[in-house]
């Protein structure tokens, strides 16, 4: 699982620099760092470094408005990295 999310925020990121506008960078940046610092804060507290905070795991745990969010997330990093150079 780390290494997918691992390859996910790569291919973001690289989306994010080949961006063919400044604020569609800004985006894929934004989204990029949302979905990275879910997975960090899930797995600290899975693993007992941090307290229970109820950040659900992107794209894996079950929750209505999470998942909705994260896969409208996807769609428009998707969307960007279509139009890129």
């Amino acid at each position: 699982m780390l290494l997918l999310f691992t390859i996910l925020v790569w291919r973001g990121m690289r989306a994010a620099i080949t961006a063919p506008d400044t604020f569609a960078s800004l985006i894929a940046v934004g989204i990029i760092g949302m979905i990275a610092v879910q997975v960090i804060i899930n797995i600290g507290v899975v693993i007992g470094m941090f307290p229970v905070t109820g950040i659900t795991l992107p794209l894996i745990s079950t929750g209505g408005s999470s998942l909705t969010l994260m896969l409208t997330s996807i769609g428009i990093l998707l969307n960007i990295s279509r139009y890129s150079r």
